[in-house]
């Protein structure tokens, strides 16, 4: 049986309950939230055994991403990337109606802190939305303890914890051993490493209404985990790099992955040879132009360029703003 060949593939998101979402990914997804409770997270691309992304359409409508790195893993990821057991960054939207807990993520050398089959964590945010009252917590005060962190609450995290309002369009890089915490009303983009490792530290005192409890705390990890010598961690400034035919800012050049923002009104070029590149569609609409097909995208699709595609032509049909993501290979 001859496989089809590999184009530009979208995805369909992956909807998480949590308890502090709300209802406004579906501002941003074509997709009808499930249910009526919060949603807090929509997976955009995930190579996960427990949610697995799946092709919206086409002749591999269905397939995992799984799937088809096992098929053609020089295809989908290059010569580059085959070190990589599955795909090495995770996708989403958030939605994060009320106070995320404070945690924080383990960095790859901490081994006694990672599950087998994980690896660390480190995520960077772009801000879609913010209301007035929204805030970021994010890195240390001075002079800021571990006894300070292990007895944290509603009163002292503003002691402990640096924090600024969020604004839309603002980039900011949440590097493993960093204390964090977002809420109030903000909806964010997240790109970070594919692991699902996260240890509380402080938790709001919110009850999970699905279960009457609050959920678990992971103090003793969390202390382990946190590097203490951060200090405040403030919104990254984009760095321009092209003006003509689009506007193609750099957001992030992180060692886990690289994120630029580009923003364009004529056709313009996506994607580059021998690796793997995916678009996220923030505003407007147009196609990516693959061997005489358009392949169409608006606000909210995710869409991989598998390395087998290479660059491609986007077409806007009305102004559109993009993000490109790129995973560097670490040495």
């Amino acid at each position: 049986m001859v496989e089809p060949a590999l184009y530009p593939l979208r995805f369909s998101p992956i909807f998480q309950y949590r308890l502090w979402g709300g209802r406004n990914l579906s501002n941003w997804l074509k997709a009808s939230l499930p249910g009526e409770g919060p949603i807090g997270e929509a997976w955009l691309l995930s190579d996960r055994d427990d949610h697995p992304s799946r092709v919206a359409d086409g002749p591999l409508r269905g397939r995992t991403i799984a799937q088809l790195i096992e098929q053609s893993p020089q295809l989908m990821l290059g010569q580059r990337l085959l070190k990589f057991r599955r795909f090495p960054v995770l996708l989403k939207f958030l939605d994060v109606q009320k106070m995320l807990s404070v945690q924080v993520h383990p960095a790859d050398g901490k081994f006694e802190l990672i599950p087998e089959g994980e690896t660390g964590k480190t995520e960077g945010w772009v801000v879609l939305e913010a209301e007035p009252g929204s805030r970021i917590y994010a890195g240390l005060n001075s002079g800021v303890s571990p006894q300070d962190l292990s007895t944290l609450s509603m009163q002292s995290v503003e002691a402990n914890l640096a924090s600024f309002r969020p604004e839309r369009g603002q980039a900011i890089l949440i590097d493993a051993g960093v204390v964090h915490c977002l809420g109030d009303g903000v909806v964010v983009f997240e790109v970070q490493q594919n692991s699902d490792v996260t240890y509380r530290l402080y938790d709001w005192d919110h009850i999970d209404p699905k279960t009457g409890l609050r959920r678990p705390l992971q103090v003793k990890q969390a202390l382990a985990c946190i590097d203490l010598d951060q200090g405040p961690v403030r919104p990254i400034s984009p760095l321009p790099e092209i003006a003509l035919p689009c506007k193609r800012e750099r957001l992030f050049d992180d060692p886990h992955f690289q994120v630029w923002r580009l923003h364009g009104e004529v056709p313009f070029s996506v994607g580059t040879g021998g690796e793997p590149r995916v678009l996220i569609c923030l505003e407007g609409t147009g196609s990516v132009d693959h061997e005489g097909a358009g392949f169409g995208m608006e606000r909210g699709t995710v869409m991989l360029l598998p390395a087998s595609v290479g660059e491609c032509l986007f077409r806007p049909e009305r102004p559109v703003t993009l993000l490109e993501i790129a995973v560097p290979v670490l040495p």
